[in-house]
């Protein structure tokens, strides 16, 4: 990688654009806010995808598939949930082209009698089934979990964060009691703070959303909240309970155990592609991505040093064994035998995010060594072939935990509270998380956003309002809650 990247701490913009693209990790699709996923992206969201998915199996949760188009009509009859999704929304009008004067046009005769909508979301079409599917409570509950891609018409793109298509999961189930609607909302909950902390090492507040930056259609939304190197905001999962909203919009109801008919209570939770983002932004330096191992395409490298035939065939040989413990230990690996000098691959990986990279050469394999050296911290050291197993074991889970460590500690260090409106104006002016004392009041809340940009990421769970007041009403505060500004 011979081309300097911007500058991370002075344009973070442009690095993250850069990284993206010169990591191999997406490009810019045709139709302007799409992306192509390149393979190395999306080995990176097949690893997560694959984690979250024995996660939820292991709950008794099953995947199912869904439409991609929706017919208008099911959107208009949850008018509350689909108001959030509308300016987004791209409708289909016709069923096929035809060719005229050497062109290709619309044919006008093939427009339909109601338009359908290329799926933002999947409540509607999925709460049209699942009137089908319920009849007792003998039904319920359903865990159904959807893998899939959705479309918004974003006016403003960025590669992962906020595309016009994206993937993602989309959980959907429905049970007999409030009760059990309220536990699988908060279960699942923690399944996505287990995958952003315990996986992508990201360290992420858990709490709830306000009124006013809840779910359309939800009566309450929950999510995790990280912060990047930019000291900004990302919401990384939500989870939402429904209540019965949907039930009712779709007249989804059941006979319950005393044999009275009542409706169905719902949840829907979902993370996207948008995670990979907050991978990259949480833990990239200026030489490129820092991926966790747990979700690295790649965990480990080779990188062979050789001047002639006979120093390959022997360093190759060496690598040979290694390989082989390497594959009995299911470490995520590759052999760089490309032609570009040492240098250039090191920065290469580097700029990949690679974990770990070990270094072989003819001197190595006299001494019966091996080069290890660390992408998160740079570290490097020689260690004896003997002893790969148990060295490259411990380094994965030690390179997984100091990077979990480091991101926590530069958003506690930057995470501050605050008793007056003066100080929390000059800190969020500067960049970080605020946590203060809120009215409860949506006027108040509305006034904060347009003065500052900044908005209630969440009332986080170990909130305690006690003896605080409003940083900007100066009224006892209903709640503390986490100010920001987001992605």
């Amino acid at each position: 990688m011979s081309e300097k990247i911007p500058d991370i701490e002075n344009d973070i913009s442009s690095w993250y654009t850069e990284i993206v693209t010169k990591a191999g990790l997406a490009d810019y699709g045709p139709v302007k806010g799409t992306m192509v996923i390149k393979p190395y992206g999306f080995q990176l969201w097949e690893n997560i995808k694959e984690v979250f998915d024995s996660m939820i199996k292991k709950t008794g949760h099953t995947n199912a598939y869904f439409p991609l188009l929706i017919p208008k009509s099911f959107l208009s009859k949850e008018a509350e949930h689909i108001d959030g999704f509308a300016k987004e929304c791209a409708v289909v009008t016709h069923t096929r082209l035809k060719s005229k004067d050497n062109d290709i046009i619309v044919d006008p005769d093939s427009r339909l009698e109601e338009e359908v909508i290329i799926r933002p979301t999947s409540e509607t079409v999925i709460w049209a089934m699942y009137k089908k599917w319920i009849q007792s409570y003998r039904d319920l509950p359903i865990l159904i979990n959807q893998w899939a891609n959705v479309v918004r018409w974003e006016m403003r793109t960025r590669l992962f964060l906020r595309t016009t298509e994206f993937l993602w999961q989309e959980g959907h189930t429905a049970h007999k009691n409030k009760e059990e609607a309220q536990k699988e909302t908060l279960d699942i909950l923690e399944l996505y703070r287990q995958l952003a902390e315990d996986y992508l090492a990201i360290p992420v507040y858990t709490g709830l959303k306000t009124d006013s930056e809840k779910f359309a259609g939800a009566d309450k939304t929950y999510c995790i909240e990280a912060m990047m190197l930019d000291k900004r905001a990302l919401q990384a999962g939500t989870s939402h309970n429904l209540g019965q909203n949907f039930a009712k919009a779709f007249d989804v109801k059941f006979q319950n155990e005393d044999n009275n008919e009542e409706f169905v209570w719902a949840t829907s939770w979902g993370v996207s592609t948008r995670l990979i983002g907050a991978v990259i932004l949480a833990h990239g330096d200026k030489k490129g991505l820092r991926l966790p191992p747990n979700i690295a395409p790649i965990q480990l490298v080779i990188i062979p040093i050789s001047r002639d035939e006979k120093q390959k065939k022997l360093v190759k040989d060496y690598i040979n064994v290694i390989v082989n413990e390497l594959i009995d230990m299911k470490v995520r690996y590759i052999v760089d035998w490309s032609d570009a000098s040492p240098g250039y691959k090191f920065n290469d990986w580097e700029m990949k995010g690679v974990p770990i990279r070990m270094e072989i050469g003819p001197r190595d394999v006299e001494s019966n060594m091996v080069v290890v050296a660390r992408r998160d911290n740079g570290g490097k050291k020689s260690i004896s072939k003997d002893k790969v197993r148990d060295e490259i074991s411990n380094l994965l889970v030690k390179i997984q935990s100091e990077l979990f460590n480091r991101a926590k500690k530069f958003r506690d260090s930057n995470t501050h509270a605050v008793k007056t409106y003066k100080d929390f104006k000059i800190i969020i002016k500067s960049g970080g998380f605020v946590r203060c004392g809120w009215d409860g009041s949506e006027a108040t809340e509305a006034k904060i956003k347009d003065e500052t940009k900044a908005t209630i990421r969440c009332v986080p769970f170990d909130e305690n309002p006690e003896n605080l007041k409003c940083i900007y009403s100066g009224k006892p505060a209903q709640h503390e809650v986490i100010y920001a500004k987001a992605y």
